[in-house]
């Protein structure tokens, strides 16, 4: 495995544990971990054009369909990504998305084919999305935003920020995802 590869992977595994691994820890990874090692391979072979993309593209839809996650290999994760639970996430194949973001589940994050807003979020760095979060539009999420439960955004954020409600309503906060994220990369 390419070191590029092996550090991206572990550092969406330092977000859950302390390395090394216990044999426990190894026996039993959690099924959201094993869904997003997979997703980085993928993504990673995709973009390199190796032959090797062709078994993990097929692996992948068939985690899709066991899990509900959806995250498309085309989609740019940044490092130290964190699933919070199993359950239906949904991503457009556009997505950008900074380091040491947490997504939880029943979030879509998708396009808008019109109007202003026309595209797909660009979200930034150490950006905490609540359970059942709607996120649509080529918007931008700035750094150390909490976009909270059931929000839904079709609009920019501005960096420390935590969104809330629907139609959504920023609050300034410094500091928005302290004790939300933990364990950066």
């Amino acid at each position: 495995m390419n070191r590029e590869l092996k550090q991206l992977i572990e550092s969406d595994l330092k977000r859950v544990y302390d390395l090394p691994l216990t044999l426990k820890q190894r026996i039993f990874f959690p099924t959201e971990f094993r869904y997003l090692r997979l997703y980085r391979k993928t993504a990673y072979y995709l973009k390199k054009h190796s032959l090797l993309r062709i078994p993990c593209i097929l692996l992948l839809k068939r985690m899709t369909r066991q899990t509900q996650i959806q995250i498309p290999p085309e989609a740019q994760i940044g490092e130290g990504f964190y699933i919070g639970h199993l359950g239906r996430i949904i991503m457009n194949d556009d997505t950008i998305i900074g380091k040491n973001c947490n997504i939880a589940t029943g979030v879509t994050i998708g396009q808008t084919n019109r109007g202003p807003q026309k595209g797909v979020p660009v979200i930034g760095d150490e950006v905490w999305i609540g359970t059942n979060a709607v996120i649509v539009g080529g918007i931008r999420i700035g750094n150390d935003v909490l976009i909270a439960p059931n929000a839904y955004v079709n609009f920019d954020v501005p960096d420390h920020s935590v969104v809330i409600g629907n139609p959504a309503v920023i609050h300034p906060k410094e500091h928005a995802t302290e004790g939300y994220i933990n364990r950066k990369v």
